[in-house]
């Protein structure tokens, strides 16, 4: 692999704008696809390549970077028609940073191997699209110590803290673990807030009151400001905070753990998703608080 290997993105979502921004600006050159062809203009905008397929995007590439919504998408764009495995993949990297199901996962890293001889890594994000613009995600990755050893130059251009996590799924199972810890904490921050509200401080203190206490944390000081101000533009959609708590709830079930707080988060999700909210930020939980619904 070259010194500075030429990447290939897929999926130019909110997080692929700021991915691919982030790559051009290292000095990378980037070819993109994405089934909307707004998003793919867009990219090209700031220096992406466009090219028509997957398939396209793996045979110009060396690392190609996958960055999609479900589980379903990235089997699709791996093993559908137009796909990565119809390329030559021997050398080359696939990076998920999808939040994608840890079995599955597993099972597309095997078949992908032996169709074209390409490694995986699992390296799903923490952050939002700010961050991934700015090289400061949190990245927790699987796979194999020499797969993980070709993609960690470029991921440590993507990320402030990139951890090897274990195997191929040990990425997905990190990043089900954040999602426990964040989005069960939206709603507790969101509830702390407006209980704040109604008692007549002036909330938008609360982070810096707690700052140096047990209370104090990264999340909060983010979160309360668009809480307070009530601004719910989407930095991760609604309707994915509760696909990837659904996927907690799996793997807890498979696990025989129990997770009762992710549930309760989920129920939380599930109602907010069922008012027409699935577009707004995972940090529109607020709005349930605002409806005072129980």
């Amino acid at each position: 692999m070259s010194a500075t290997p030429a990447i290939g993105f897929i999926g130019l979502g909110l997080m692929g704008q700021g991915f691919t921004k982030r790559l051009v600006e290292c000095g990378y050159r980037v070819t993109g696809y994405d089934l909307v062809g707004d998003k793919v203009k867009t990219a090209v905008k700031h220096g992406v390549v466009a090219a028509p397929s997957p398939a396209a995007v793996a045979a110009a590439s060396e690392i190609v970077i996958v960055c999609v919504t479900t589980t379903d998408a990235v089997e699709d764009v791996v093993f559908g028609t137009g796909g990565i495995a119809e390329a030559p993949g021997k050398g080359k990297v696939l990076v998920d940073t999808s939040t994608t199901k840890v079995d599955y996962t597993k099972r597309f890293a095997a078949d992908l191997a032996a169709k074209t001889g390409m490694g995986w890594v699992d390296a799903p994000v923490s952050g939002g699209p700010v961050a991934a613009e700015a090289g400061k995600l949190a990245m927790m990755a699987g796979g194999s110590p020499a797969d993980f050893g070709r993609v960690q130059p470029v991921l440590a251009r993507l990320s402030s803290r990139l951890t090897h996590m274990g195997a191929v799924g040990a990425g997905q199972v990190t990043k089900m673990i954040n999602q426990v810890i964040v989005l069960s904490n939206y709603c507790v921050i969101a509830e702390a807030v407006r209980l704040g509200e109604k008692c007549g401080i002036d909330a938008a203190k609360i982070p810096e009151a707690l700052e140096t206490g047990h209370g104090g944390s990264n999340l909060l000081k983010d979160v309360t400001p668009r809480l307070v101000g009530r601004d719910f533009v989407a930095r991760g959609f609604a309707r994915q905070g509760l696909k990837d708590l659904d996927m907690v709830h799996d793997l807890a079930k498979e696990m025989q753990s129990w997770t009762p707080m992710a549930t309760q988060a989920a129920n939380i999700y599930r109602l907010l998703v069922s008012r027409g909210h699935s577009e707004l930020d995972t940090c529109a939980v607020m709005k349930l608080y605002l409806d005072d619904p129980v």
